[in-house]
């Protein structure tokens, strides 16, 4: 990926570089998600761990509970705590980017709204990407590409 999107936390102890743009992004309006965050929502980009490359520092892991019951483990900057991605389920390869977390947080643009049955009243979601109450088909919502990512990435780690 030319030009390769660059990230960090708000101190500048972690930097971090993709290599690839993420699969998918989901804007997720869930209130676990709005309590972490203390904000309306989060921009994730699901995208294979392997595709974020450290260039400087170390994140520590947070483990924190989910209402789907299965772990949530959010890698932080030890100093300044901020989030830079999670791994929902602890699968180890298959991470959910904060785009905030990058120098151009304006890089990738929402291609869904999830948990909007959560979200806040006052904001509007129309004009923009769909949306879902809950979650939505991934064979249906994501290009083919970015599911035979997925499947590769899954494969990788399984073998």
């Amino acid at each position: 990926m030319s030009d390769a999107p660059q990230g960090g936390c708000f101190c500048g102890r972690i930097r971090y570089r993709l290599k690839a743009a993420p699969m998918f992004v989901n804007c997720c309006h869930c209130s676990d998600c709005q309590r972490q965050v203390g904000s309306a929502f989060v921009v994730n980009g699901v995208i294979e761990r392997d595709n974020i490359e450290l260039t400087r520092g170390e994140p520590v892991v947070v483990s924190l509970p989910a209402d789907s019951g299965r772990p949530h483990d959010v890698y932080r900057c030890a100093e300044c705590q901020t989030a830079l991605w999670s791994d929902y389920g602890r699968r180890g390869w298959l991470s959910f980017l904060r785009v905030a977390s990058l120098d151009d947080s304006s890089a990738f643009p929402p291609d869904a709204h999830i948990f909007t049955r959560s979200r806040v009243r006052w904001l509007s979601l129309e004009g923009g990407a769909p949306a879902f109450e809950i979650y939505y088909d991934m064979k249906t919502q994501w290009p083919p590409e970015s599911l035979a990512r997925r499947a590769a990435a899954e494969a990788k780690a399984k073998a």
